[in-house]
């Protein structure tokens, strides 16, 4: 591995005093050892996992009402349907309300400039109105409680009181069409529909009237749907079962009761990006969710309470059900609505000094336009509360990590983290008793055993290969939905190497123990057997003034792959062959020359589902001649069109 100095290294005041440290510590004094480092700390939860997983469950804030009977039970040489904490029982609302003071629990903007501000004492009443409530409408264990919802405090409150029920929750963001709420909501047949009346984003009104409407009608399992206003359209929704959010609060409950749930009882219902077909269904359970959210929350981004934490996120994301378990290390969390560029790209910063944000979470789509429109945060704000920038959604490139450094604060620990939907929660991620090194992650998250297979399924170190884990973790799913014989979930993480969960990354482990994600593994370009990721370019490409986005994919090519690669240029600028050279340069010299795309094309817009993901799988098979089915998990489908019947 290539030798570099790190650009950012923790004080020891920052290390002594963190929450790794003291979890090492105790580790070590609870169990005889003498471990001096996270990687002998990492090394030693992976090989003892029971001990490890168990340890951590009882030093975490998660309340056991019954203790479990046995820690781990799983099949032979398999992790497939593993069962954590049998016995155990619990309730994931309890755990996320379990601070009843006054300190701030949620603090919440809106683009248009509204701040509220809501106490622990003040959730959690509440929670317990709405919890009333949807006792009223008929919800009980078991049942499905969904959210067309923005990111406001509603939406917490709601996502509590199902789940304070034992009842199972989903949400998507307003800006879902309607076919991409019914391939979601559709399969799980809601009882209660919590839907925004609107939304505003980028200056822009936008009306979700239509769509409900359509939904209920489409989903007539669902009973009761409480309007919120965002739009002050509630008074136009006619009907029995539409009911205003003031109304369906207003109640004298203040009194919460907890449906107690086995360890492994289903609490989210998540979804697969459905670019290739229907969204699958993904279930996870609310004891595994908690304890691997407490350990990535509480150890590895090193949150206190007190803290502040923000990640703009949708709550169509995994990311909204992560930060929100913030609220069990007794932070408070902050939640924007709106776009991130409006009025302008400050805003978000703007929004750190505001509210003195201690962990600021984003994405390298994000801060690599900050880049482009030449931001100096460093000049233009405070930023002293800033400890830690979270990045996830994409690999963060050499670029991002300079301007973080240079352009943003010197003293600020920048990191990637990596995981998915699949596992809601990461597989690589920071830590507070590492360096960060430009393009790498700091480390693989405690009891996950990752590992990079190649060809032969053999474990392979400064080599690309799939991101697997070899050993089970509590955030497995706990099954799809609808998927009785349990084939959709075998098929989708353990038929290519038996036993063992792949991902769908392509991955390096470096002998420094970071990880540094090349793009997912099913868009990974093979040419001529030599294998590379798509982020590889995109890091390069990206960095170029003249483009703003790209894409790249493999085509069928007689018997190889041509590579071809789509870019979206800055206003002002066209792909003459002065740009192309410069783009093919910059590959040639920052890459390899197999690295070099086999055509250049312009393009207006790159298709990215709703959560800004690329779809580089969908264009893949259109220029394959192959037909993509579902458009509606796409933010912009019509941007397929400019690869049909592409002439290259």
């Amino acid at each position: 591995m290539e030798t570099k100095n790190p650009l950012w290294y923790p004080s020891n005041e920052l290390m002594l005093n963190s929450n790794m440290m003291k979890f090492l510590k105790s580790v070590n004094n609870h169990f005889g050892l003498d471990l001096k480092n996270y990687s002998e700390l990492y090394k030693w939860s992976v090989t003892n996992i029971e001990q490890f997983w168990s340890f951590l469950l009882s030093n975490s804030p998660i309340k056991l009402h019954k203790k479990y009977n046995q820690i781990l039970m799983r099949k032979e040489n398999t992790i497939q349907w593993a069962k954590w904490f049998d016995g155990a029982t619990l309730n994931f609302a309890e755990t996320l309300l379990s601070c009843e003071n006054d300190n701030i629990a949620i603090i919440s903007k809106t683009e248009e400039g509204s701040i509220r501000k809501i106490t622990y004492k003040e959730l959690k009443n509440l929670t317990a109105k709405v919890q009333y409530a949807l006792k009223m409408s008929g919800v009980k264990k078991g049942d499905r409680v969904a959210g067309y919802i923005a990111n406001i405090p509603e939406a917490v409150i709601s996502m509590l009181a199902t789940t304070s029920l034992g009842a199972l929750w989903s949400s998507t963001s307003p800006d879902f069409g309607l076919k991409g709420v019914l391939d979601r909501f559709g399969q799980i047949k809601p009882k209660v529909l919590f839907a925004v009346d609107g939304y505003i984003y980028n200056g822009q009104v936008f009306s979700s009237k239509e769509i409900i409407e359509k939904i209920v009608e489409s989903i007539p399992e669902i009973v009761k749907i409480v309007i919120i206003d965002i739009i002050q359209e509630s008074d136009t929704f006619s009907g029995s079962k539409y009911t205003k959010w003031d109304d369906f609060v207003n109640n004298d409950n203040f009194e919460l009761e907890y449906e107690l749930t086995d360890f492994n009882y289903p609490v989210y219902i998540m979804y697969s990006s459905g670019t290739t077909g229907v969204p699958k269904c993904i279930v996870h359970g609310s004891g595994g969710t908690l304890l691997q959210h407490y350990k990535e929350i509480y150890l590895h981004t090193n949150l206190k309470p007190g803290d502040k934490i923000f990640f703009y996120t949708t709550c169509g994301w995994m990311m909204w059900n992560w930060l929100v378990s913030s609220l069990m290390i007794s932070a408070t969390v902050v939640l924007y609505d709106g776009s991130p560029a409006y009025p302008d790209f400050k805003i978000l910063w703007d929004l750190i000094d505001e509210e003195n944000v201690n962990v600021f979470g984003t994405s390298p789509k994000y801060l690599s336009a900050c880049q482009k429109m030449k931001l100096k945060p460093i000049e233009s704000h405070n930023l002293s509360s800033l400890q830690t920038i979270l990045s996830t959604g994409a690999p963060l490139t050499k670029e991002n990590f300079n301007w973080i450094y240079e352009q943003v604060k010197s003293d600020v620990q920048l990191s990637s983290i990596s995981g998915g939907t699949d596992i809601i929660s990461c597989f690589m991620l920071g830590n507070p008793l590492l360096p960060v090194y430009s393009e790498e992650i700091q480390c693989r998250g405690l009891g996950m055993k990752v590992e990079a297979f190649n060809e032969n399924g053999e474990p392979v170190i400064n080599q690309k290969g799939e991101l697997v884990c070899t050993e089970p973790f509590p955030s497995m799913p706990v099954f799809f939905w609808n998927d009785e014989t349990g084939e959709k979930y075998t098929s989708t993480y353990f038929d290519f190497y038996p036993g063992v969960w792949r991902h769908g990354d392509f991955i390096m482990i470096t002998d420094r123990e970071t990880v540094i994600v090349f793009g997912r593994s099913d868009a990974t370009l093979n040419r001529s057997g030599i294998r590379f990721g798509t982020a590889e370019i995109y890091r390069v490409v990206e960095a170029i003034e003249e483009v703003k986005d790209s894409l790249v994919v493999g085509q069928k090519w007689k018997d190889d792959i041509r590579i071809i690669l789509f870019v979206v240029l800055n206003e002002g600028y066209l792909l003459d062959e002065n740009l192309k050279q410069k783009i093919l340069y910059e590959i040639r010299t920052n890459l390899t020359p197999r690295h070099l795309p086999d055509r250049i094309i312009q393009i207006k817009d790159v298709p990215v589902t709703l959560n800004g993901k690329k779809v580089e799988l969908a264009v893949t098979k259109i220029l394959n001649g192959e037909e993509v089915t579902n458009r509606a998990s796409l933010a912009n489908p019509d941007a397929l069109e400019q690869f049909i019947n592409l002439k290259i």
